[in-house]
């Protein structure tokens, strides 16, 4: 059972364990020294601002809740703690009635703002705490009788699930750079095999999702049936139903991190992406599930699939901007992730040319995008390598590394495992965007002549052709499609041809750009600018 293997972990390395007294004087930085300095004196702003907060947790309020956590604590952590921990939960906890669960809630986001702001100062031993603390928080979800009368912020539920992933993503690293590591840390590594471990972490997402009944309220949801009739008792409460649904795209990346891209799309079975929906409500878990969706199908090589897919989340990017310009952790995130969506549409629009939307195009042919699509037109197998190593996703091993092996770094391995497979698939259609050009000038040809062409004997350039037509031929999602694994094999080449004893005849089946959509969209800017510039309103 999951509050079994839970709370056993939890109960038998607590704060007070051997572990923590064996490493507490390896903390990197003095800060931390205060848990055990009688005479830290918490700051009266701190203070005033913990007890607030805590009223309006007991008292359930939603609305103030989520104007502390997306306002007042990013305005203090600026204040005072730029660069710097929070106060330990042992130092706030006369002024919150040593409540339990807040406690719990509070050291997620103190040993998250560690992670974010004071990586320098993290150790080994703020890895297993946060470890241990996730196991508390879930373990109070999970293990309740009744739904925990807890009403938390939509962005809040979405950054434990997607701080969970990424502090397991972090520890995998950590524990894969052996050579890096002390004394101390590898025993300590050694004395903890199950820290972390990948089994727990989707033990924990599969469990929130069975609890909230996510996938049958989806299902519901999907037939216009009402959700509420199959969510149970936990699903209809708030706080379950949208952690079982982040939990879904929790599964979707850590699939996607682990190397089982099948199994990503396959936890997505429910959700469906061209409707708007309740779910839809945190702009970065939009963002991520567009951005590990994009790059499975991409790497399965469903490239048109992969192409509409990075295009919807970017044209959303660019019309809402504005909503991602404050400074803060996840709107960077959203930032970096654009950027490797970008990267990574130029890889599929270069394998894979079709039309895309005239603003996306746009930024493509502007610098350094354009530079890297000529690259890799001409094919640049190093620029491939360099823009795959930058857009992808930080790959694991779900298996941790010997600690026998200490002069050997491990953290590298999935990426470079990764990275080959693509290598491979790239190198497989290196002459296919050439004699994709050489086809658009002719509408018959002698295969000799081609071969000429091509400098190639006209055996090889016969298995070029096969290539082309095969790697041309995708699994592409149609509107009658329920899950986003399913879809019809289409061609997506411009150019179409047969070969007939030694010639080759070629069909054009380009389809001619609508030039309309690009005009009325130039006309509306013009004429915002000019309103804009005369003081009128726009309409």
């Amino acid at each position: 059972m999951f509050e079994e293997d839970w709370d056993y972990e939890y109960n038998q390395r607590g704060a007070g364990s051997e572990f923590s007294r064996m490493h507490s004087d390896s903390r990197a930085d003095e800060t931390f020294d205060r848990q055990y300095s009688s005479h830290y004196k918490v700051p009266d702003a701190v203070k005033n601002f913990v007890q607030h907060f805590f009223s309006a947790y007991t008292r359930n309020d939603s609305f103030e809740i989520q104007n502390i956590y997306e306002n007042l604590y990013p305005q203090l952590t600026e204040e005072y703690f730029k660069s710097t921990p929070w106060p330990e939960a042992m130092d706030i906890a006369m002024f919150v009635e040593e409540d339990e669960l807040f406690l719990t809630l509070y050291k997620e986001l103190f040993y998250r703002h560690i992670y974010a702001r004071a990586p320098t100062a993290l150790t080994i031993q703020h890895r297993f705490e946060s470890y241990w603390n996730y196991c508390a928080l879930f373990n109070m979800f999970l293990s309740a009788d009744r739904p925990v009368a807890l009403e938390l912020p939509n962005q809040w539920l979405w950054d434990i699930v997607d701080e969970f992933i990424y502090q397991f993503q972090s520890y995998a690293q950590f524990r894969a750079r052996l050579n890096k590591k002390s004394d101390d840390e590898l025993d300590a590594l050694k004395k903890s095999p199950n820290i972390w471990n990948v089994h727990s972490v989707l033990n924990v997402l599969h469990s929130l999702i069975e609890k909230s009944n996510i996938n049958d309220q989806l299902e519901a949801y999907a037939n216009g049936r009402d959700p509420e009739q199959v969510a149970g008792i936990f699903g209809v409460h708030s706080l379950y139903k949208m952690l079982g649904y982040f939990s879904l795209i929790g599964l979707l990346r850590l699939h996607s991190l682990l190397g089982d891209f099948y199994q990503a799309l396959r936890v997505l079975d429910h959700i469906q992406f061209n409707k708007k929906n309740i779910f839809n409500r945190v702009p970065a878990c939009q963002v991520t599930t567009y951005y590990y969706v994009g790059f499975a199908y991409m790497i399965m090589r469903r490239y048109a699939d992969a192409i509409r897919t990075f295009s919807n989340i970017l044209l959303y990017i660019q019309r809402t901007r504005n909503m991602f310009q404050a400074k803060n952790y996840q709107n960077d995130l959203i930032n970096k992730q654009t950027e490797q969506m970008y990267i990574l549409l130029s890889i599929c629009m270069t394998l894979h040319p079709q039309l895309i939307d005239e603003s996306l195009m746009q930024v493509l042919r502007e610098k350094p995008h354009s530079e890297r699509m000529a690259k890799m037109q001409r094919g640049d197998l190093q620029e491939f390598d360099v823009s795959f190593s930058f857009a992808c996703p930080k790959f694991l091993s779900p298996l941790p590394p010997s600690a026998d092996e200490m002069q050997v770094n491990f953290d590298k391995e999935p990426l470079q495992l990764q990275l080959k497979v693509f290598s491979d698939e790239v190198q497989q259609q290196l002459y296919i965007g050439t004699i994709r050009s050489y086809l658009k000038l002719y509408t018959t040809m002698p295969i000799s002549k081609l071969a000429n062409f091509l400098e190639m004997e006209v055996e090889t350039l016969k298995e070029h052709l096969l290539c082309f037509k095969h790697k041309m031929r995708n699994l592409v999602s149609t509107k009658g499609c329920v899950s986003a694994l399913d879809g019809e094999f289409e061609s997506g080449s411009e150019v179409d041809f047969y070969i007939d004893g030694d010639m080759i005849h070629v069909a054009d089946t380009k389809v001619s750009r609508r030039y309309g959509d690009f005009f009325i969209r130039q006309i509306h800017k013009f004429d915002e600018l000019n309103r804009n510039l005369k003081g009128l309103p726009y309409c």
